[in-house]
């Protein structure tokens, strides 16, 4: 079983940037497709960026584009959302989740069986 931890999370003013965390238990983490989700209250589940196993294949949602980074650090088994030019629309829990289906860079819930508990990001404008 694969055990994640988010960290990072917190309220930042709209313009504003933030760096979350996500370390894994799993020693095989290096060979997992790695992403993030986030929720925002009433809303479904959205994809944000994923990264392959490698690192060398990110794939990110239409709305965070060009200002948000997603990197890995195999040897720390962790991966990384740094988060720039922060919006009120950015408001939302924020979930990493590991594939053990597929080291791409999947963009589908589906293809992530590992997820954990959330980190809270909150823009004020």
């Amino acid at each position: 079983q694969v055990r994640l931890v988010e960290s990072g999370g917190g309220s930042v003013q709209a313009g504003g940037s933030l760096r979350l965390s996500c370390a894994a238990s799993e020693r095989i983490f290096d060979s997992y497709g790695m992403a993030w989700f986030r929720q925002a209250p009433g809303k479904e589940r959205e994809f944000v960026a994923a990264i392959s196993w490698d690192g060398v294949e990110t794939n990110y949602g239409d709305s965070v584009k060009g200002r948000f980074v997603i990197s890995r650090d195999n040897t720390e088994s962790s991966v990384y959302l740094q988060m720039y030019i922060l919006k009120p629309e950015d408001t939302a829990v924020y979930y990493c989740a590991a594939s053990a289906y597929t080291g791409t860079a999947a963009t589908s819930r589906g293809f992530y069986a590992y997820w954990g508990q959330g980190t809270q990001v909150t823009v004020s404008s």
